[in-house]
């Protein structure tokens, strides 16, 4: 059996042709595909039984931020992946959807090859990878349970996108080590995906905003990259 049959993906952009395309050539990897041309038809659906979201910004009245604003706000949809296809590429609306807790961020023209990658590379973390043995990872008055996927900043709960999360992990793994950017795309990103050095330097730094006084433990060696030092 196909393991990708384990996975149902929807996709939501109001161009009916780009659907299509990408549900033909998902289906052909082995996924089930749904399509919406709306993001008002996607909430209709039960979004809770989809394994990722593919998902366009500019549409009707509810715009792609808007609808994935929606979901990360619900208990039932926040854990699912969502990987924005736009024709918008401006830096700012990246690092919105980022922001949002957006998974990845694929601009229009794109290849069906590169969005197929994307969506194996996302769904192997979604499916619960992990890096290490313990259920906990502590520095001070931070905490990861990598079980639950909760941290904890001085025992308040914060909320961390996944990609922050994985850095988070793998510094709290690696302290006292300073890895480059092409090292953290290794290790933390997939190497079969192309992402550009702004994507890891916007997560490093919405990460120390997130952590606190604890934050000033990443920190940046000019040349050389991030380390979380104690």
């Amino acid at each position: 059996m196909n393991s990708n049959n384990l996975y149902r993906i929807l996709v939501v952009d109001d161009e009916e042709t780009l659907c299509e395309a990408l549900r033909y050539n998902l289906e052909a990897e082995g996924f089930t595909v749904d399509v919406a041309y709306s993001a008002e038809e996607a909430l209709s659906l039960p979004l809770q039984s989809y394994s990722l979201i593919l998902l366009d910004i500019m549409m009707g009245a509810i715009s792609g931020m808007q609808f994935a604003e929606i979901i990360k706000s619900r208990a039932d949809t926040t854990a699912i992946p969502v990987i924005f296809c736009t024709a918008k590429d401006a830096e700012d609306d990246m690092i919105k959807g980022l922001d949002l807790g957006a998974d990845d961020y694929i601009t229009k023209p794109y290849s069906v090859r590169n969005v197929l990658a994307r969506v194996r590379t996302v769904l192997r973390r979604a499916g619960g990878e992990s890096h290490i043995g313990s259920s906990v990872l502590s520095y001070r008055g931070v905490s990861l349970d990598t079980n639950s996927k909760l941290c904890k900043v001085d025992s308040e709960e914060i909320r961390l996108p996944r990609k922050e999360y994985e850095l988070l992990q793998f510094f709290l793994e690696n302290r006292g080590v300073i890895f480059s950017r092409d090292e953290l795309l290794k290790r933390v990103w997939s190497d079969d995906v192309y992402v550009i050095d702004r994507v890891i330097d916007v997560h490093i730094n919405r990460l120390r905003r997130k952590l606190g006084p604890y934050g000033r433990q990443i920190v940046t060696r000019s040349g050389y990259g991030y380390g979380f030092i104690e």
